[in-house]
């Protein structure tokens, strides 16, 4: 019964958070798309060392409604005529409003016992962008690195500068311990007691990469990217990963490719994964799942890298790859399809 009040609630919560997207941004009308044309929304709720049997039923039935929930959420506008830049900020809405995952509210603790969250995203078409880096407080990170690129002339804000900036342009902001919850607390607690010198997250069975992100394809034939996480439990100096760097974490190019990046962000940054993927499908000509492939089995398993991505070209196809054992990830394909899986064999996946 609690759950179920719960659930309405956030219900509410996120229609009234993706109304204001659409106030925004208001979607086209019937005569300003094809309504034939493809659309294809896919997610991701990070990638690890998640196997089967370590999660149990209720948790594991937890985190496929919400993926499932994230990715209507996405489709839903596509299928109005919305922007996948819409979409994909839709999609990352509802999971970091969840505690399921490492971002917004689900954001594992840093050294100091507080939450340091990074956003990105960018859109295909005129390839514009926007970040956000270890800001404390801010709900959505997802929806302030969008005002970065709409409201102002940069691609990048951090800390204190970009929490000034969301505040001036009315982002919502809950209290720090809106942000805590008890797994990630343990998560903290077990890494302190491996290694009291520690600073960042270790291999472990229950310690996995969950960064969100999204990637869309909309009736205009516009890519667009997001990407949102909290980081690496205990990490300290005001570290900063993969998720809010363009072509790192995030990229969209409608020219080439759309990619959202999970994993350890230090390998994804030296490899710029997301652009050297759409840098093969460009100027290669490589199939999108072949180039996907090259840089995570292969680029990134050379420099000792562990993660996935999820990318999708011009076209509507689809790439869902880790080199992990297993990866959160949801997507609807262009012929409506859905899939809900998170082990690499996709076994129960709908």
């Amino acid at each position: 019964m609690l759950a179920g009040i719960m659930n309405t609630a956030r219900a509410s919560l996120v229609a009234l958070l993706l109304g204001a997207i659409l106030m925004n941004h208001p979607q086209s009308t019937s005569a300003d798309h094809d309504s034939e044309a493809p659309v294809a929304i896919v997610i991701h709720g990070g990638a690890g060392t998640i196997r089967r049997g370590d999660l149990d039923a209720d948790k594991e039935a937890q985190l496929r409604a919400t993926l499932e929930e994230s990715v209507r959420a996405g489709h839903a506008i596509l299928l109005e005529g919305g922007t996948s830049l819409d979409a994909v900020m839709a999609a990352v809405v509802i999971l970091e409003d969840s505690p399921l995952f490492n971002a917004g509210r689900g954001a594992v603790f840093n050294a100091q016992g507080g939450h340091e969250l990074d956003a990105s995203l960018m859109e295909g078409a005129g390839r514009q962008a926007g970040a956000v880096a270890s800001v404390e407080g801010v709900r959505n990170p997802i929806l302030l690195a969008h005002k970065v690129m709409t409201d102002s002339p940069h691609v990048m804000l951090m800390g204190e500068g970009a929490e000034e900036f969301a505040r001036l342009h009315d982002i919502v902001f809950e209290p720090p311990e809106w942000f805590d919850t008890e797994f990630r607390r343990q998560q903290l607690e077990r890494i302190r007691e491996r290694d009291p010198n520690a600073h960042a997250v270790s291999e472990s069975p229950d310690e996995w990469l969950s960064t969100v992100g999204a990637v869309a394809l909309d009736q205009h034939g516009n890519l667009a990217a997001a990407t949102s996480t909290g980081g690496t439990t205990n990490k300290r100096w005001g570290r900063v990963g993969d998720s809010p760097i363009i072509g790192a974490g995030t990229f969209a190019d409608n020219r080439s490719c759309a990619v959202s990046a999970t994993g350890t962000g230090e390998y994804f940054i030296r490899a710029t994964v997301a652009k050297d993927i759409c840098a093969r499908v460009q100027y290669l000509q490589k199939p999108l799942a072949e180039a996907v492939g090259d840089v995570i089995h292969g680029e990134l398993v050379e420099m000792g890298g562990d993660g996935g991505v999820i990318a999708m070209d011009p076209a509507g196809n689809i790439v869902m790859d880790f080199n992990t054992e297993g990866m959160y990830r949801a997507a609807i394909a262009a012929d409506g399809s859905l899939s809900v899986e998170i082990y690499r064999d996709g076994e129960g996946s709908k």
